[in-house]
């Protein structure tokens, strides 16, 4: 299964529960089987892993006869002491999109989710999931800006998105109420479906960031603009060439993750320099060397809420 072209969406959280054999087979991101069809799940702590990583074949995301003509791109099996995630050269995959039940998503109290104004799409809010009552209303934190709480009208509409994991998630909601006393929090509409897209590995964020780029031995210190980043990488445009390929520095530069303002300064590997599309400089690659757990988390979160806020 890990070798074909396959068609993977999310499990359906409905369907598993402890106790009680799964209806399908269940696979991991890179098509490798987790837990065949029939086998009972033993424990809370394996359905939460298969929640959280796991993925079912749907046939009717199969390839129309046309499709099948062109080839398809092999899902990669994961293999021992695999190499980190790809270079910021590979090019950006997409993602599937799929739709699912409000249900299926498991959201957790304190998720954070990103409301954008669908009649003033510049207006974003940074909200936390507070819960939410079946075909009612969502409970979420009350918006603010600047730690300020924002007036909300009911009726006003809102494109809703999170990323968890390896899934992106959207849906429209309109505000039903704003609650002030004891605590204020935000009544949303309960939504009738939330689409769901599947980042695949490797896929990046488009940016514009100014960052500052050193290398070499004695320093080189330049200005660059960062266009896109992954976990593993990011893609700066310099305008001259300012190093070559393999030689180590440092890239620093601020992001604003989980609604605050974060500064990294990161190790890095000089990976690539061309020409960039445009004519104005030189974009050059860097791969990100030894990141901290703390820098590893902030650079998650700041690349998975870009992806979302994207979606």
């Amino acid at each position: 299964m890990a070798d074909a072209g396959i068609s993977l969406i999310p499990v359906r959280i409905s369907e598993l529960a402890v106790g009680k054999p799964v209806p399908r087979p269940v696979y991991d991101w890179y098509g490798n089987l987790l837990l065949a069809s029939g086998r009972v799940i033993e424990s809370q702590s394996q359905l939460d892993g298969l929640a959280s990583n796991g993925f079912i074949y749907d046939p009717k995301w199969d390839l129309s006869a046309d499709e099948r003509k062109a080839p398809t791109v092999p899902i990669p099996s994961r293999k021992p002491n695999s190499p980190p995630e790809a270079v910021v050269d590979e090019a950006s995959a997409g993602s599937k999109e799929t739709i699912v039940a409000m249900d299926d998503v498991r959201w957790y109290v304190g998720e954070t989710l990103y409301l954008q104004l669908l009649d003033n799409p510049a207006i974003r809010y940074t909200v936390r999931l507070i819960g939410f009552v079946k075909n009612k209303t969502v409970l979420v934190t009350a918006p603010s800006i600047d730690g300020k709480f924002e007036f909300i009208r009911e009726g006003q509409t809102f494109v809703a998105r999170a990323f968890s994991g390896k899934k992106a998630f959207a849906f429209m909601s309109a505000a039903v109420k704003s609650v002030h006393s004891p605590h204020p929090y935000l009544h949303l509409s309960y939504p009738r479906e939330v689409r769901c897209a599947i980042v695949r590995r490797g896929a990046r964020a488009q940016i514009k960031i100014i960052a500052s780029v050193s290398l070499g031995e004695p320093e080189r210190v330049g200005a660059a603009t960062l266009t896109d980043m992954s976990i593993g990488g990011t893609s700066g445009t310099m305008k001259q060439v300012f190093g070559e390929k393999g030689e180590e520095g440092l890239v620093k530069f601020k992001v604003h993750a989980a609604g605050q303002d974060e500064y990294l300064s990161l190790k890095m590997t000089l990976r690539s320099v061309t020409p960039s599309e445009n004519g104005d400089g030189f974009r050059h690659g860097f791969e990100f060397q030894d990141l901290s757990v703390h820098d590893r988390l902030i650079l998650s979160a700041f690349v998975h809420q870009t992806l979302a806020e994207g979606f």
